[in-house]
């Protein structure tokens, strides 16, 4: 008897957890069964199931090609850079917004900084093309004013890994630094209330209190990015860029290489079977740096 009572008790708590579990159900799972197109020759009048099976062949194109070597490069390259800069910088602004006393400053300081987050790729592209536009660009115009010849910059490939570098951080670091400034805040006033007393200085409350208790944060969120160390921003490195051929050495990346393959073939066999080495690589990925986490600090680890 008490058995059930114990039981209904937490009817209520499984009925409010039933739209989020038939969501799971619906957008996670139910497709899943679209993971046999990757294996598959897909023809859209068999449908999924009735299309001929090839094994692996659709896998062949990603390795065989003579881009293979460098979109992995640059999809593995770029998201470890970011990853780094997301860290760093981001905990540093959470650190000097949590300085700003004054409740108005801290607020516009961090609207300003998550205001680019909330753009369009499209739309931070074209920003990108006010700046480094050949003709109308800004910089150019200022480089013109100047006396000196104009760099055509979307025909010169030495300065988009820094250009695309420079995007990500203006357009991203405002959302982990919010995420960071979240965790200092939770900190309790007393830890530093106690280290006043006992004459520390501002660095040293930072460098002895702060950072060692972002840690699980900091490890939390790189473990995450980890985690999708195979994909890349879309928009970042096809719409910023312009899609420009000159450019494809360093802007081209597992995800813009597979979009402009099937534009080209029409077969999105050769894209499932891309999406699906992407998904496991990332499994693995996350499970292996997760599992270096546990072996040092294992109460930080996911799982």
């Amino acid at each position: 008897m008490k058995k059930n009572r114990q039981w209904k008790k937490w009817i209520p708590i499984y009925i409010l957890g039933l739209p989020g579990i038939l969501y799971l159900l619906i957008n996670n799972y139910m497709p899943l069964y679209g993971l046999l197109i990757a294996f598959k020759d897909y023809n859209y009048s068999l449908g999924v199931w009735k299309s001929p099976f090839v094994g692996f062949q659709n896998f062949e194109y990603l390795f065989k090609t003579k881009d293979a070597w460098v979109i992995t490069r640059n999809t593995i390259g770029y998201n470890l850079l970011f990853i780094l800069l997301n860290t760093v910088i981001g905990v540093a602004l959470a650190i000097f917004l949590n300085e700003v006393r004054k409740k108005v400053s801290k607020k516009i300081y961090q609207t300003a900084i998550l205001l680019p987050y909330l753009m369009s790729m499209v739309v931070v592209s074209y920003l990108a093309y006010i700046f480094l536009g050949d003709r109308t660009g800004m910089i150019n115009h200022l480089l013109t004013s100047l006396g000196l010849p104009p760099v055509k910059f979307y025909m010169t490939k030495t300065y988009w890994p820094l250009i695309l570098t420079f995007v990500n951080e203006w357009r991203n670091i405002g959302y982990g630094t919010i995420i960071f400034l979240a965790s200092i805040v939770g900190i309790s006033e007393s830890y530093y209330e106690a280290a006043e007393l006992d004459g520390a200085t501002k660095w040293q409350q930072i460098k002895l209190i702060t950072v060692p208790l972002l840690k699980p944060t900091v490890i939390m969120l790189v473990t995450l990015s980890m985690g999708n160390i195979f994909r890349s921003d879309f928009g970042l490195f096809y719409q910023v860029p312009r899609n420009q051929g000159m450019l494809f050495s360093v802007t081209n990346t597992i995800d813009t290489y597979v979009y402009r393959a099937l534009l080209q073939s029409g077969d999105i066999s050769l894209s499932s079977a891309a999406a699906f080495y992407q998904s496991a690589v990332c499994f693995i990925t996350i499970i292996i740096f997760n599992n270096i986490i546990k072996k040092y600090s294992k109460e930080n680890a996911l799982f």
